[in-house]
C-alpha cells in the first residue's frame, strides 16, 4: 500500500492547517512531483521516462567529448608551447592530488546542500564552468598572452603558465563531476531506473567520446572555421565548448531534484494529517517507530520557514576534513573492497590510455619521437600515433556497444559476472597486444578496452545503489527511518571516484620512471598485470547483494 498526500484528500476533508501547507507549497510540487512514501517510511521516486534519462545522460557525453579532445590535443599544445619535459609529471600530478584530497569534501557537501534548485545541481553548474575555463586557458593560452603582453621571453613564460593552469583546472573539475553526476541519478531515480540511468551513462560516454577524437582527427584547415579562426585548437576550442555548453544545459534541465526543505515538509505534513484524524493503524506504526518525521526536532536552531535534517552546527561538524576521513575509514568492509577493486580498474585502464598512441607509434610502427623531424623514423612514429586515435575511437564506440550489451547479460549472469568479464578481457587482451604487437590484432582487441571502460563507468556504481537499499530495508526492518544516521550517497560516489585520482597519482609518479627506463612496450604489460590482479580481487573479495 502507497501512502501519500493525495490519498489523504480524496477520503478526508483537510484541517485548515493542512490547506495552509498545501498553499504554502503550492510551488514546488507545480515543479517537483511528489515521490511515493509507503507506510514502512520508505520514500520511492516516480519512474522517470527514457527521454529523461537520456537528457541526464547528456552531461556524460559532454564530458566524454571534452576528455578525448583533451587526449588529442593536451601534448601538442604543451609541446607548442615550450613545457620543458621535468614539468609533464607536475601537469598530471597537481589535479588528482587535488581531486583526491577535495572530493570527499564535496560529496558530503552536496549530501547536506539545502539550495532551493537541488543538491547536486549546483556542485554539476560549477563544475561544469571550470571545465569549460580550463579549456578555454589550455587551448587558447598561448593567444590569450599574445594579446596582453608584447615581450616574446614573458609571452613564452606566461603561455606556459596559463597552458599548464588550464589543464590542471579542466582535469580537476572533469574528474570531480563524475560524482555529483552519479549521486544526482541515485536521488531521483527508483532502482530500475538507476540500472537503466548508468547503462545510458556508459552509453552516453563511449559515444562522447567517438565523436571528439573523430572531431579531433579531422583536418579543420581547409574548412571556413579554419580560415576564420587563427589555428586548428581555436576551431576544437569551438566545437568542445559548444558541445558541452548544449550537453550541461539539457542535463541540468532533465529531472527537478527534490530539495531537503520539500522532503521534510511532505514528511511534516504527512504526519500532522494522520495525527488530526487518529487512524489507528498508523498510529500504532508511528508508536512502533516505522513511520517518523525526518525533520529535525531542533527547530529553534533552525530558520523560520525551513527544515533541515541536521543542524548547521551538526553539518559544519560533518563536512570537517577529519570527520570525513573518520567517515571514510569507518565505511563498511564491502565499501572498502569496492573501492580497491575500482582502484585496480583504473590503474590498469589508465595505464593503457595514457601511453597507447605511444606504445602504437614506438613498438607497433617502430618509429620514434626522438628521430628529426623529417625523418622517415619521425614520421612513422606519427602514423603509428595517428592510428592509436583510431584504436581510441574504436574503445570509445566499443563502450557503448557493451554498455547496451549489459543490460541484456545482466539478468543471465549478474553484477559478478559483468565485473569479472570486464576486467578478465580486458587483461587478457591487453596481454596479448604486449606479447604480440600488430597493427591489425591490435586494432580489433582495442574493442575490449571499451568492455573495461563500460565496466567501470556501471557496475561499481550500481554495487552503490544495491548496498544503499539493501541497508535502507534493513533498517526499515529493525524500526529505523530509511534515511536516518546514514551516509549520504554522494560521500559514498565521491569515494569511489577518488579511486581515479589516487590511480592517476601512482601512476603518474610510478609508470612514467618505468616506462623510461624499460620503454612503451611495458605499458601494456603492467595494465594486464594489474588487471589480473583487480579480475582476482573482484571475485573473491568484492561482496555482491542476492
Amino acid at each position: 500500500m502507497t501512502l501519500t498526500e493525495e490519498s489523504f484528500h480524496g477520503a478526508l476533508p483537510p484541517p485548515s492547517e493542512v490547506a495552509k501547507a498545501n498553499t504554502d507549497s503550492t510551488r514546488d510540487r507545480e515543479e517537483i512531483p511528489l515521490p511515493s512514501v509507503t507506510r514502512t517510511g520508505a520514500v520511492v521516486p516516480r519512474k522517470r521516462a527514457v527521454g529523461r534519462l537520456v537528457m541526464h545522460s547528456m552531461a556524460m557525453f559532454g564530458r566524454e567529448f571534452c576528455y578525448a579532445v583533451e587526449a588529442a590535443f593536451v601534448t601538442p599544445v604543451l609541446l607548442s608551447v615550450g613545457l620543458p619535459k621535468t614539468l609533464y609529471s607536475l601537469v598530471w600530478l597537481i589535479s588528482p592530488i587535488l581531486g583526491f584530497v577535495l572530493q570527499p569534501v564535496v560529496g558530503s557537501a552536496s549530501d547536506h546542500c539545502t539550495c532551493s534548485w537541488g543538491r547536486r545541481r549546483p556542485y554539476i553548474l560549477g563544475l561544469g564552468i571550470i571545465m569549460m575555463l580550463g579549456m578555454t586557458l589550455y587551448l587558447n593560452g598561448d593567444v590569450i598572452i599574445s594579446a596582453f603582453i608584447g615581450e616574446r621571453d614573458k609571452q613564452r613564460t606566461w603561455a606556459i603558465v596559463i597552458t599548464m593552469l588550464g589543464v590542471v583546472l579542466f582535469d580537476f573539475a572533469a574528474d570531480f563531476i563524475d560524482g555529483p553526476i552519479k549521486a544526482y541519478l541515485f536521488d531521483v531515480c527508483s532502482h530500475q531506473d538507476k540500472e537503466k540511468g548508468l547503462h545510458y551513462h556508459a552509453l552516453f560516454t563511449g559515444l562522447g567520446g567517438a565523436l571528439g577524437y573523430l572531431t579531433g582527427a579531422m583536418d579543420w584547415g581547409e574548412t571556413v572555421l579554419g580560415y576564420s579562426l587563427p589555428s586548428e585548437f581555436q576551431v576544437i576550442f569551438f566545437f568542445a565548448v559548444l558541445v558541452f555548453l548544449i550537453c550541461l544545459t539539457v542535463h541540468l534541465h532533465s529531472i527537478p531534484e527534490d530539495t531537503l526543505r520539500c522532503k521534510n515538509e511532505e514528511t511534516k505534513l504527512l504526519l500532522k494529517v494522520t495525527e488530526s484524524y487518529k487512524y489507528s493503524s498508523i498510529e500504532e506504526e508511528i508508536k512502533n517507530g516505522r513511520l517518523k518525521s525526518t525533520c529535525t526536532e531542533k527547530k529553534a536552531a533552525a530558520k523560520p520557514g525551513k527544515c533541515t535534517i541536521m543542524s548547521h552546527t551538526e553539518v559544519q561538524k560533518r563536512m570537517t576534513l577529519k570527520s570525513l576521513l573518520k567517515t571514510l575509514l569507518s565505511m563498511p568492509s564491502r565499501y572498502r573492497y569496492l573501492c580497491v577493486s575500482h582502484l585496480f580498474g583504473w590503474m590498469a585502464f589508465l595505464s593503457n590510455m595514457l601511453f597507447f598512441t605511444d606504445f602504437m607509434g614506438q613498438v607497433v610502427y617502430q618509429g620514434s619521437p626522438y628521430a628529426p623531424h623529417n625523418s622517415t623514423l619521425y614520421l612513422t612514429y606519427t602514423t603509428g600515433v595517428e592510428m592509436g586515435c583510431w584504436g581510441l575511437c574504436i574503445n570509445a564506440i566499443s563502450s557503448s556497444v557493451y554498455s547496451y550489451l549489459q543490460k541484456i547479460l545482466l539478468p543471465y549472469i549478474g553484477l559478478k559476472g559483468l565485473y569479472f568479464i570486464g576486467y578478465l578481457l580486458f587483461g587478457l587482451g591487453t596481454g596479448f597486444i604486449g606479447l604480440f604487437p600488430n597493427v591489425y590484432s591490435t586494432l580489433a582487441l582495442c574493442s575490449l578496452f571499451g568492455v573495461m571502460s563500460s565496466t567501470l563507468y556501471t557496475v561499481p556504481f550500481h554495487l552503490i545503489a544495491e548496498y544503499h537499499r539493501e541497508e535502507e530495508n534493513l533498517k526499515l526492518q529493525h524500526g529505523e527511518e530509511a534515511g536516518e544516521h546514514e551516509r549520504g550517497k554522494g560521500i559514498d560516489c565521491a569515494a569511489l571516484t577518488c579511486m581515479v585520482q589516487l590511480a592517476q597519482i601512482i601512476l603518474g609518479v610510478g609508470l612514467g620512471l618505468l616506462v623510461s627506463a624499460a620503454g612503451s612496450a611495458v605499458t601494456m604489460i603492467s595494465a594486464s598485470t594489474v588487471a589480473l590482479i583487480g579480475c582476482c580481487f573482484v571475485a573473491f573479495c568484492v561482496q555482491y547483494v542476492q
